[in-house]
């Protein structure tokens, strides 16, 4: 049957049913990074924070699970074959956090956004996937090639399961399954989170379509003629590869990413419509725009320099438990918090 269909029209559409899946999670389940943060700041709930550790409990478990299956190599992954850069994760995190608290929204709330017809968030898509492309081929590329070269630490170990591993001995597979159930532990010992059913369900849901990226992308790879790493899901530099799908598609094919990006403004197209929430919004405010566009740079900025976004290292790279998963993502909320209390309170004292 996949005989017919190139290795990236098969990577497109596994990106495409997967981001769907996503899109609808974000429009029925109302997953979101920013608003989990908001909520627990400022409305004392943690019901959608705890949306996002199931998710990372669950990717986790089902990445390991395919580890110790055979279905996955670790070491074929995008975040086990990209450089490991502290500063980066730290610096770029902050800038992505900030940038969307500015913005009201992350890259992927921006594409669910747009699927629901507003068109402000579509603006953010765009600002972004230029903004992206800016530091990883334009003007700011040698500024961040320097920075990371100088930053990287060169270790042959890439996650935290990998470096248990060295100093105890006791399988990376175990570690990440061990790490996988703490967090499913501590996203379920709430029980008015457990009794909310559609978190619980978004929320795994999300987790099993991460976990199902790396397995369907790791089969293609190893079946077909392309040499790439398997793929899970990040909105950062894929707004930049679908522009340029977009424009010239012989500059930039199909790919995984441009997929993934298409199929979470179907699903949340779907999601809107199905809840009878779809209506063309527009921003009235210059003032808003202004603000909101300035947030998308910051964004494509940061996740360019933190390789990757609230998904792609909250989410995909969090699965696999590599060193700058979390490095990111407490950055991430770090410069959201600071990003909210400027918007909200302001800095001066009370």
């Amino acid at each position: 049957m996949f005989d017919s269909i190139s290795d990236a029209a098969l990577m497109a559409l596994i990106g495409l049913v997967g981001g769907a899946v996503l899109g609808l999670a974000a429009r029925l389940g109302r997953f979101c990074t920013l608003g989990a943060i908001e909520d627990y700041l400022y409305q004392g709930s943690d019901r959608r924070m705890r949306m996002w550790v199931l998710a990372i409990a669950v990717a986790g478990a089902g990445t390991f699970s395919l580890i110790a299956a055979g279905l996955l190599d670790p070491a074929r992954t995008m975040y086990h074959t990209a450089p490991f850069s502290p500063l980066g994760s730290i610096l770029g995190g902050l800038v992505f956090g900030y940038g969307m608290s500015l913005a009201g929204t992350c890259g992927f709330g921006a594409l669910a956004r747009s699927g629901g017809g507003d068109l402000r968030a579509f603006v953010i898509v765009l600002v972004m996937g230029v903004a992206s492309y800016v530091m990883i081929s334009g003007p700011l590329a040698a500024a961040r090639v320097w920075l990371v070269d100088a930053t990287t630490i060169n270790t042959t170990l890439r996650s935290i399961p990998d470096a248990v591993e060295e100093i105890t001995g006791i399988s990376s597979v175990y570690v990440g399954l061990g790490l996988s159930l703490s967090l499913l532990v501590i996203a379920l010992s709430s029980a008015s989170f457990r009794a909310n059913k559609a978190s619980v369900f978004w929320g795994g849901a999300v987790g099993l379509t991460v976990a199902a990226s790396w397995a369907a992308t790791f089969w293609v790879i190893t079946h077909g003629f392309s040499a790439q790493a398997a793929q899970s899901f990040t909105f950062s530099a894929p707004l930049g590869e679908t522009l340029l799908y977009l424009m010239t598609s012989s500059g930039g094919g199909l790919s995984f990413g441009v997929g993934s990006v298409f199929g979470v403004i179907l699903g949340a197209c779907a999601g809107s419509l199905l809840q009878g929430h779809f209506r063309w919004e527009a921003c009235e405010d210059p003032r808003e725009l202004r603000r909101q566009c300035g947030g998308a740079i910051l964004m494509g900025f940061g996740a360019v320099l933190a390789f990757g976004c609230t998904i792609g290292q909250g989410l995909s790279a969090f699965s696999l438990f590599v060193f700058s998963a979390p490095l990111t993502l407490f950055a991430i909320i770090a410069g959201a918090a600071i990003g909210l209390r400027q918007l909200i309170t302001g800095f001066t004292a009370a």
